[in-house]
């Protein structure tokens, strides 16, 4: 089975934020199986569906983000699922807009929700999409950044970013995370060979 987690904050006043990439590709996957709606359990709002053979359950959290651990815990606890068999999807401003990176384990960084996750858990190796949003710019501080709306230029970025995270979901819980990376992570200029995977990452993440 899979728990899929999509990072974020809830209420209307967080809808369209940046900081909301995680439940944006959360209902992404929702929408690609003709899903919608949920039920209200385990500190989140959830489906249970299948993709193939796989039982599946797709989460937002609706805790604040620096408490998404508690929530996460609660549906592990619940479900039952090895760590290989959590991913949770979130953003990321140390990858460029329109940018996805996936990876099998690895730390936190400074991203609070995924801070929140892991010493909920007390561990850090299950696989993870990190969604780029960017860095702030125009003189704003972080929190306006991650909490604002994104351009019209970068919403078109996003869009196509979702789409790829949705894809890259819908292959890791078909067993294909190693083609996922291959196929999504973008490489660095005069590399062949898929990114390797690392221990440490380097978020960054403010929220409320």
């Amino acid at each position: 089975m899979y728990v899929i987690v999509g990072l974020g904050n809830p209420g209307k006043e967080y809808e369209n934020t940046r900081h909301n990439v995680g439940y944006m590709v959360l209902d992404s996957i929702a929408g690609k199986l003709g899903l919608s709606g949920g039920r209200d359990g385990f500190r989140s709002t959830y489906i249970e569906t299948r993709i193939g053979t796989e039982r599946v359950v797709l989460a937002k959290p609706t805790t604040y983000m620096n408490n998404s651990g508690f929530a996460v815990r609660d549906l592990v606890n619940w479900y039952k699922c090895e760590p290989h068999e959590l991913l949770l999807i979130y953003d990321d401003i140390e990858l460029p807009t329109g940018d996805i990176r996936i990876r099998e384990k690895g730390s936190a960084g400074t991203h609070n929700g995924m801070r929140s996750v892991i010493y909920q858990l007390g561990l850090d190796t299950f696989p993870r999409i990190r969604v780029g949003i960017g860095k702030q710019a125009d003189g704003r501080d972080l929190i306006s950044h991650v909490l604002g709306v994104p351009s019209e230029e970068d919403k078109k970025l996003l869009s196509d970013s979702i789409a790829q995270a949705t894809e890259a979901a819908l292959m890791i819980v078909n067993g294909e995370i190693t083609a996922a990376q291959t196929r999504f992570n973008k490489k660095k200029s005069g590399k062949k060979k898929p990114e390797p995977e690392k221990t440490e990452e380097t978020d960054t993440d403010t929220d409320e």
